[in-house]
């Protein structure tokens, strides 16, 4: 078996997007489920009438080192954080939304096995990967699925969170809400800023704002992270970023800039079709699940010899095999007390991308998709992300 690839692992004691949200909880009054964050400790915060965070889906600090380092968010950088592990939106974002690592929370990628539903299921949008019925028309309970507790829930004052129109009241963020938050649906990038002043003059000081954005990921998806459009985008965002920086100066505002993770670009002949490798595809008891970088492979006991023997002999330049059980116990998904289904969310192995390295197979169901920018693995451009105080 192919020895891990650990070039840059997540760091959860200190130095990642949880210890960021550790840190927001204990300067809003709550009691912080893992260690603060040495960029930002929270007595640094803890005296600002109003804190406001950004998250900015896809946008990896390598990236903004490349393409905007004399910036407004590279002017304003305290530093870098990692991602978790995988460096993906679902998992990512859950963790923001909850404050504790995917090990955790039990969200851990974009395609989730389920054995308690039987179910491959798109988590965000709870809609089996096949196809059929959401959350809504299911009426299943987000709640059930994913029971950590809202980080709104957590914080000793009122909240507020900015979310694109098209996502804003979906069951997972309604569940994910807390029970008092105010929501603002926004539309474009400048309506968000628009819309975080609005919370700002509603939530009452001391308060928490809360927004996400997720424009760029998806022009990176389409059209790749190095692309034209990705960079346009990036100084669209911080033109309207410096408006609002300048409308809120003096206000005690503490406006933070972060994201979930980066982006790589991958081509078509860094690809593993599963289909191209049928004797590795007839030892999988399940489709895939987690994301192209980390692919989540359920082999089992009986076929666990014969995939390993597989991946060595012919995608060893290509993925790095992980047990699951020694993902877990290396704390890649985070430190425990671990989520009860978490050894069966992420199956019996793990395959992480080599270089820009991914792994995929494809459904009757699906239509061909192709994706330029990726995301979930353990690279640097992945896993490193900007935080920033305007």
């Amino acid at each position: 078996m192919t020895r891990p690839d650990d070039a840059c692992r997540p760091d959860y004691a200190g130095g990642g997007i949880v210890n960021l949200m550790a840190s927001l909880v204990q300067a809003r009054g709550g009691t912080a489920r893992a260690p603060e964050a040495r960029l930002l400790p929270a007595r640094e915060l803890g005296d600002i009438p109003q804190i406001v965070l950004l998250v900015i889906d896809g946008l990896g600090a390598d990236w903004l080192d490349r393409h905007a380092p004399r910036g407004l968010l590279s002017q304003h950088r305290l530093g870098t954080l990692t991602s978790v592990f995988p460096t993906a939106t679902a998992p990512a974002i859950t963790t923001f939304l909850t404050g504790v690592a995917p090990g955790q929370h039990g969200v851990t990628g974009w395609f989730v096995w389920l054995r308690e539903l039987g179910c491959v299921l798109k988590i965000l949008s709870g809609q089996p990967r096949y196809g059929g019925a959401d959350y809504r028309q299911a009426r299943l309970n987000v709640r059930a699925l994913c029971p950590q507790p809202a980080l709104f829930d957590d914080l000793a004052v009122p909240a507020a969170v900015v979310s694109p129109r098209e996502i804003a009241r979906s069951p997972f963020n309604l569940a994910h809400l807390g029970r008092d938050t105010r929501l603002y649906p926004c539309a474009g990038f400048g309506d968000l800023c628009r819309q975080i002043e609005r919370a700002l003059r509603a939530v009452p000081a001391p308060g928490y704002v809360y927004a996400y954005w997720p424009k760029l990921d998806a022009l990176g998806h389409r059209h790749g992270i190095a692309s034209p459009a990705a960079v346009a985008h990036l100084r669209d965002i911080e033109r309207h970023l410096d408006t609002l920086r300048k409308r809120v100066a003096g206000r005690g505002v503490a406006l933070l800039v972060s994201a979930d993770h980066g982006q790589i670009d991958t081509a078509p002949a860094a690809t593993v079709e599963l289909a191209a490798h049928p004797r590795l595809a007839a030892t999988l008891r399940l489709p895939l699940c987690g994301e192209p970088r980390a692919a989540f492979c359920y082999p089992g006991l009986a076929q666990a010899e014969a995939f390993v023997a597989y991946c060595d002999a012919q995608l060893a330049a290509a993925v790095t095999v992980w047990r699951g059980a020694d993902a877990i116990a290396q704390r890649l998904f985070g430190p425990g007390p671990v989520h009860p289904e978490l050894s069966h969310r992420i199956g019996d192995f793990v395959l992480t991308g080599r270089g820009a390295w991914i792994v995929r197979d494809r459904l009757p169901t699906e239509e061909p998709f192709v994706q330029i920018g990726v995301h979930g693995g353990l690279s640097r451009a992945e896993m490193l992300v900007p935080l920033c105080r305007l």
